[in-house]
């Protein structure tokens, strides 16, 4: 496949302040493609250089094959965009919500009532066309948004936290026409801050004070060697009361974190521990222990990189 968005050392800086540290990006057509990063980490800042906002201190990108600083207007009119925060016409409908943005973007009026029933179809609101914008729960107003920055059609869409402060049945429903979108040919960069979806995404990024710390796909990250140290071992334990259980383990020697995860504890302690482990929690009244051997999760990828860099910046 090839690549839609590309960036090679691009920068960007504020005064005395890099907001963006030379990003090298290569995203295929058809990803989704997961961006995090802490709030002021520089997410914004990428985005509104790749979409021709913001022209880069150093470095340079391009967009479906268009320069994001001498063809910024042309990728504008090529690409769509979905904030985090409802940013449509509440006092308007959804049909002319979608009227008024058709007109936006260009589309003749010819072709407009065409467009405007195909993203009505592909995100599922016909039942609410009179209603205005306002009336709309969180879920609708986001299959909204995405409806109005889908109907001049682009290849390539930038959203921003589009699942956030809406329901768990209205997040899988977003990413499910997401993911049926991603298999016409459009391309997603997505920031978040929620695991599961990053879990989703074909590829993620991760950058934490300005810089990419790591780009991959779920599986590559989470089998960087830093992520599982050698002589250590990532464990499940299962066991009555997990908050006084989680306080216990991390007073074991052999253990370097222990935290909460659902209904479980995830552990990061020395390797052939688990017989010790399974001894002292019994011991200080945590009966029959369940432990076993797990992966590392994203969460567990993100933590461990952030505190490494954090590490290196108190050195």
């Amino acid at each position: 496949m090839s690549s839609v968005i590309r960036a090679e050392g691009i920068t960007r800086r504020f005064g005395h302040v890099t907001a963006v540290d030379g990003v090298d990006l290569d995203i295929e057509e058809g990803n989704i493609f997961g961006f995090l990063g802490p709030n002021g980490s520089g997410k914004t800042t990428l985005i509104r250089m790749l979409c021709g906002l913001l022209r880069p201190s150093a470095g340079h990108a391009n967009v479906l094959g268009f320069d994001t600083v001498r063809d910024s207007e042309r990728i504008k009119r090529s690409i769509g965009y979905m904030s985090q925060q409802f940013s449509l016409y509440t006092d308007l409908t959804v049909m002319e919500n979608l009227k008024f943005y058709s007109r936006v973007y260009g589309i003749r009026r010819q072709k407009m009532r065409d467009r405007i029933e195909e993203v009505i179809e592909i995100v599922g609101i016909e039942n609410y066309r009179k209603r205005l914008a306002a009336e709309l729960s969180g879920g609708w107003k986001q299959r909204l948004a995405l409806a109005c920055s889908l109907v001049h059609r682009p290849k390539v869409m930038f959203l921003d936290e589009p699942t956030a402060g809406i329901d768990p049945v209205a997040r899988r429903d977003l990413w499910n026409l997401l993911f049926d979108l991603a298999g016409r040919g459009v391309t997603f960069f997505v920031t978040t801050h929620y695991m599961d979806e990053a879990e989703r995404c074909s590829h993620v990024g991760y950058i934490y004070f300005s810089k990419l710390m790591v780009c991959g796909t779920p599986k590559e990250l989470k089998q960087l060697p830093e992520i599982t140290p050698e002589h250590l071992v990532r464990l499940e334990v299962r066991c009555p009361r997990p908050a006084g259980a989680m306080r216990k383990l991390n007073t074991f020697a052999y253990v370097q974190d222990a935290t909460i995860f659902g209904d479980a504890l995830h552990v990061l302690a020395d390797e052939g521990c688990e017989s010790h482990m399974s001894d002292d929690l019994s011991q200080a009244g945590f009966e029959s222990p369940r432990i076993r051997s797990i992966p590392p999760t994203l969460e567990d990828v993100f933590v461990t990189l952030t505190r490494n860099k954090d590490g290196q910046r108190d050195v």
